[in-house]
């Protein structure tokens, strides 16, 4: 048996099923959920987004629809939508046809019904043109339906006397006798006479129609305009209305930290996260988490007001600094004014005057997608990248911006209590994200042996340097040692994922940070980012993963959650949450914010186990603490930022020329100096020249590592795997080795570096703390600097 037809909607029905829409050439068609109702074709990714995410929309009163074979067709209103569709078979085509073509013609007569003829010039105000404009639009619609019946008249007048004429022709074919002549001839004058006066009425009516239609023309299509602009302000205003509800919401929940998930999630996009619900297939374009993955751990709610009154020796766990959180000055406050060293003693000394600005960004067009294309599931290393995608900093400066809020632990080192200085040290760790939220550009990939020194001792009070210890797999160490009293060290190599779609770049190596005063020894590792829509679309960044902050000297630890990007949650975007736990493991501070704009910390008096209301029905953690306190606050990016490569107020600072740095140090980069001043093009030729000299350097290098490991087999031909290597680094594929070495992974980066190479100002120790091995300061870059003896320093630029 066939199989039965579905009822053929009536014109304006819903109409509502599956169908297959393509994506782009990756994902090919996807299964979308369709709508059409009231003239428009909407479509979701699934029948529950209908509530609140559609995910385009296109209107069949201006659309086109054609059928390209027996299941696809094609829906496009111009060349702003087009919306390619598949059916699950011919007879559901025809059906999603039938239904497409009735509201098609259905909304173009509504259209045409309830447009707004408004005045020329501008729409009349809301209040007082509604009954004026009713009555001109009913008084046009008169006019053209006269006009209309005059032509339909003049048309029945042309067919008749038409007919009479013909037949009078004919009758004149047959007429033979002389008397008889005369007198079909006078009737033929007078019918071809009639005719010609009926047409010239019918072609006056004609012009008179189309007179009108002209003049009320401009009047239709200025009204439509100030129709859509209308929708338009009422979907902001729809959205900032879900977004206030959604605040609301939690603020009466009163819940300070992770509320729990819900369904119906609202809409809470911030900052250049991706903007959803217009035509476009965005869904295509960016990568979004699943809801379920941001599964809340724990819930804090306020504390009973009755801790506040109470001392810290009745309350079971909490220690005597409890009068912090009792409407006394914070932390950093306190130790600030108490503190004889703190800036405001200080005596004043003239500061140099650093650079405000950079030359902007020249408007460079480049395709990413035509260098990418070829390049999925390939190794980045051979990826030849232009300047065009970088920003004029070297990974070193980059590595070094981790010091932009030194402040933070300026503030640790004060603190006498190793739970308060943890939350500190968090505060620290999250606030190095805060500069790439805009920060799409990719730095320069330092060369072997390539350097960067950042001298703030006389402003801030502490001396960072930086040195590429290794190229395969490429590894930078980093040490500063502040005046007030902490050392900052970590040796960080990145491992890359591309996937079309996204990139993911994991950092491996660990952070230290060691206070002097106490001895407390911190260390830690970065989360995994992330840049979105690599193929279409705006690029965006999203840090993910969770980090671990270890007192090594205490047992001390804090873990910070940070919550990957969700279009579904009703939580703020880039959000972090982390508890700070003694060695017992029992909670002492919860912390929350954003890595983007600010952290809070706030005192637990409190925990205990609630329902089972977390994923697969593991019991939530209830913190209750007092009111949250803030630890760390974003800096706004100075004036005309968008057009310096988003840089903050120390990122414009770190190329800056400086006399008395090494030569291998970042600032003498030439390629990078010629690509800040606009110069791209010679930018491009300096980075081949030196990408070649350090090919060359490399493989003399290692030509030197043989022949002092085997003199016996000097002179014969090197093995099958160095002539690999050779071709591999010849080839014009490798043109981006300086740029993007071969990816390091956590075995081959604990095992060893593989450059025959000696660093200069760091030496590969195994870290008495973790076990680890990793680069640490020797000593001797600073004595350097002041007798300006650089005689040991290689030649790389």
């Amino acid at each position: 048996m066939s199989e039965p037809k579905a009822p053929i909607p009536a014109p304006g029905d819903t109409y509502k099923g599956w169908l297959f829409k393509w994506t782009n050439y990756i994902k090919g068609y996807q299964r979308r959920w369709f709508v059409l109702s009231n003239g428009l074709l909407s479509y979701y990714r699934t029948q529950a987004e209908m509530g609140h995410t559609c995910r385009g929309t296109i209107n069949l009163a201006t659309a086109n629809i054609a059928v390209e074979d027996s299941c696809n067709f094609v829906i496009s209103n111009g060349g702003t939508q087009t919306y390619h569709l598949k059916a699950s078979s011919e007879v559901e085509r025809q059906r999603w046809i039938t239904a497409l073509e009735l509201a098609k013609a259905k909304a173009f007569r509504m259209q045409a019904e309830s447009d707004d003829s408004g005045d020329e010039s501008s729409p009349p105000a809301a209040g007082q043109g509604g009954g004026s404009r009713n009555s001109e639009v009913q008084s046009t619609l008169r006019t053209l339906g006269s006009k209309v019946e005059d032509l339909s008249t003049c048309n029945d007048l042309i067919a008749k006397h038409g007919s009479a004429l013909q037949r009078s022709l004919s009758e004149l074919e047959g007429v033979r006798l002389e008397g008889q002549t005369s007198e079909k001839i006078r009737q033929v004058t007078e019918r071809a006479t009639l005719f010609r006066i009926t047409s010239n009425a019918m072609i006056n009516a004609c012009r008179d129609f189309l007179s009108l239609a002209q003049a009320h023309s401009k009047r239709w299509q200025k009204a439509l305009q100030a129709e859509r602009e209308q929708r338009v302000r009422l979907e902001e205003t729809l959205e900032q209305l879900a977004k206030q509800h959604n605040h609301l919401e939690r603020a009466f929940r009163g819940a300070t930290v992770l509320p729990p998930s819900q369904s119906n999630p609202a809409i809470d996009n911030k900052g250049s996260a991706p903007v959803k619900g217009d035509a476009s297939d965005e869904d295509d374009e960016n990568e979004f988490f699943d809801a379920c993955e941001d599964v809340q751990e724990f819930i804090t709610v306020p504390a009973d007001p009755k801790y506040h009154r109470r001392s810290g020796s009745n309350v079971s766990g909490i220690s005597s600094e409890m009068g912090m959180d009792d409407g006394t000055a914070s932390l950093d406050e306190q130790s600030v004014a108490s503190n004889p060293e703190s800036p405001q003693s200080q005596e004043v000394v003239p500061m140099r005057k650093r650079r405000t600005r950079i030359p902007d960004k020249p408007n460079y067009s480049l395709n990413l997608w035509s260098i990418m294309k070829n390049c999925i599931g390939k190794e980045l290393s051979k990826i030849p990248m232009p300047v065009n995608f970088n920003e004029p900093l070297s990974m070193l400066q980059r590595l070094s911006e981790d010091l932009e809020y030194y402040e933070l632990l300026d503030r640790a080192a004060k603190c006498h209590n190793s739970l308060e200085q943890m939350c500190y040290v968090a505060a620290f760790t999250v606030s190095s994200y805060s500069t790439t939220v805009h920060r799409t550009g990719k730095p320069f990939n330092p060369l072997l042996g390539e350097t960067f020194e950042l001298d703030r001792a006389q402003e801030s009070g502490y001396r960072s340097l930086c040195e590429q210890v290794s190229h395969h797999p490429p590894a930078a160490a980093h040490h500063a040692i502040s005046e007030r009293g902490w050392t900052l060290r970590q040796e960080i190599a990145l491992a890359s994922k591309f996937r079309g779609k996204y990139l993911s770049i994991m950092p491996l190596g660990s952070i230290h940070c060691i206070f002097e005063k106490s001895n407390n020894h911190y260390s830690w590792k970065k989360v995994t980012t992330t840049v979105h829509n690599i193929i279409v679309g705006k690029l965006w960044i999203d840090q993910s993963g969770e980090i671990d902050i270890v007192n090594h000297r205490t047992g001390d630890r804090c873990h910070l959650k940070f919550a990957p990007y969700s279009y579904f949650s009703r939580d703020v975007a880039r959000k972090v949450t982390g508890v700070v736990t003694d060695k017992e493991g029992k909670a002492h501070y919860v912390l929350s914010g954003t890595w983007d704009e600010k952290m809070e910390y706030s005192r637990v008096m409190q925990s205990s186990r609630g329902g089972e209301n977390g994923a697969e029905g593991r019991q939530k953690t209830v913190y209750q603490t007092l009111k949250a306190k803030e630890l760390w606050k974003k800096t706004p990016l100075p004036d005309g930022a968008e057009n310096m490569y988003y840089f903050s107020t120390l990122a414009l600072t770190l190329n800056e020329p400086e006399e008395g740095v090494a030569p291998t140090d970042s600032r003498r980069r030439p390629d990078q100096r010629l690509m800040e001043q606009g110069r791209w093009e010679e930018a491009n030729a300096e980075k081949q020249r030196l990408e070649e000299k350090q090919r060359t350097v490399r493989r003399e290098r290692e030509r030197e590592a043989n022949r002092s490991a085997s003199p016996s087999e000097e002179g014969k031909e090197p093995a099958d795997g160095a002539l690999i290597e050779d071709s591999i680094s010849d080839s014009p594929l490798k043109t981006e080795e300086v740029e993007i070495a071969s990816e390091p992974s956590e075995t081959n980066y604990k095992s060893g570096h593989q450059d025959n190479y000696k660093a200069m100002w760091f030496e590969r120790r195994v870290d008495p703390a973790t076990g680890e091995p990793t680069h640490i300061y020797t000593g001797g870059y600073w004595e350097a600097k002041e007798q300006g003896n650089w005689d040991s320093c290689p030649d790389i630029f």
